[in-house]
């Protein structure tokens, strides 16, 4: 498992999350498709940021048939999906999220909530 906690600036957020699940996954979770994940932990990083005023936690748990990340921060409000606003508004991330992932949950914490991500590994899936 590795965890990694809100560190200074947003920028710096989204990177260094993307870069710790990247070395993770490669070392870990081979079988897992990199790509959206990283797409998926930037997009939750993003938003905990964005959305929230206090801490975040992000965690990645890969084992032999399925990988979560969850990303517990410290707002009660549930993600709202949103339409997308193709002028720059945003409103993309969250329905990728739910595309990408296997399946998503949202659930409440005494002081927050928590965004579970979770991939299974399927049948015909490398090693």
């Amino acid at each position: 498992m590795v965890v990694l906690d809100s560190p200074q600036g947003a920028n710096e957020d989204s990177a260094s999350a993307r870069e710790t699940a990247a070395a993770y996954l490669t070392q870990h979770c081979a079988w897992a498709d990199l790509d959206a994940v990283l797409l998926v932990v930037s997009e939750l990083v993003t938003n905990a940021v964005r959305h929230t005023s206090g801490w975040w936690r992000l965690r990645l748990r890969a084992g032999h048939e399925q990988l979560v990340v969850e990303m517990d921060d410290s707002s009660p409000q549930p993600p709202v999906p949103r339409e997308p606003d193709f002028t720059g508004g945003g409103g993309f991330g969250w329905h990728m999220v739910q595309r990408l992932a296997g399946q998503v949950e949202v659930r409440p914490l005494p002081e927050g909530k928590r965004v579970r991500a979770t991939w299974l590994r399927s049948a015909a899936g490398p090693c």
